[in-house]
């Protein structure tokens, strides 16, 4: 089972790399995630590419780390930006680490050092990608499936041409129930999950918090948008608000390959209502359904049938 990072586990990436990131420069750049598929085009994983990626990040120094939607940005003085996307098993990690050529059974593997137990979970093993800074430690990009994607582009035209797609933020304070309801309806006849879900329409939103916050507003996954009522549309924006930011209160959800750039786990999959609870007794006071779990979309809904109307 694969979940991919989402709003929360990609804001709380962003939260920890701000604080220790800024003011570093980029000395070293390893990487042995290469790929032949034309997925990999102009991202870190075309050998290729390589030599431009390193041309505009070595040797430079990183001034912020920024969030859009599932995108991770590391700013560099030098007018670039590093764009990072951790899919479905990536997540960085901040810390002192060394080569050792017979580590796991890997040539040329990677290992932290004893400093930090959380960095030697085995699910922090997988590092493809090592950028060395200049205070001696590494950024580490973990991922068991070399999904992620990682590629460099002029900081000015980031968001006209790359990212230039992706839909509003909806933990901005500027983002409003008006703003929410005319998105929505951008898609009158899709499963209201599968609007939620689309990055065109709401930014950073996936599998988990969707379903989480169709729970709490009592909204079934397979209703359409233009079905919703004012009342309805008026609780789903709430919820979430409420949601996403409770994923990043828990620090993220590690029901999967998640960890945060320490290495540990976030606690929010701990706090599941319905998210992979198929066959378990709902959660809300006072009913007495049995989660079920059900395709919309292409995508695996989870829900009470009883409560969610």
């Amino acid at each position: 089972m694969y979940i991919m990072p989402e709003l929360p586990e990609v804001h709380t990436t962003v939260t920890g790399l701000q604080r220790v990131l800024p003011k570093l420069t980029i000395k070293e750049i390893w990487s042995d995630m290469w790929s032949t598929s034309i997925l990999a085009k102009n991202t870190i994983k075309d050998k290729s590419y390589f030599p431009y990626f390193k041309k505009y990040v070595l040797n430079q120094k990183i001034s912020s780390v920024t969030r859009r939607a599932k995108y991770i940005q590391v700013h560099l003085e030098n007018g670039f930006t590093m764009i990072i996307h951790m899919k479905m098993t990536g997540h960085l990690m901040y810390g002192k680490y060394k080569q050792d050529k017979k580590y796991n059974g890997r040539e040329w593997s990677w290992i932290p050092d004893k400093t930090n137990p959380s960095l030697h979970d085995p699910y922090n093993r997988f590092i493809r990608v090592v950028f060395t800074l200049s205070n001696g430690k590494q950024l580490v990009f973990c991922d068991s499936r070399k999904f992620g994607t990682i590629a460099v582009q002029k900081s000015s035209t980031l968001h006209t041409e790359r990212l230039a797609h992706i839909g509003p933020e909806p933990l901005e304070k500027t983002f409003t129930e008006n703003n929410f309801k005319e998105r929505i309806l951008l898609s009158k006849t899709r499963a209201i999950k599968t609007v939620l879900m689309d990055q065109t329409i709401i930014a950073g939103i996936g599998n988990i918090y969707s379903d989480e916050m169709l729970h709490l507003s009592h909204i079934k996954p397979t209703r359409t948008s233009k079905s919703l009522k004012k009342d309805e549309i008026t609780l789903l924006f709430k919820s979430m608000k409420k949601v996403l930011s409770s994923g990043i209160d828990f620090g993220g959800d590690s029901m999967s390959d998640y960890r945060n750039i320490d290495g540990a786990r976030g606690k929010f999959q701990e706090k599941h209502l319905v998210y992979l609870r198929n066959g378990e007794k709902c959660k809300t006071k006072g009913c007495n359904g049995i989660i079920k779990k059900q395709k919309v979309g292409g995508r695996s809904a989870h829900f009470c049938p009883v409560c969610q109307k």
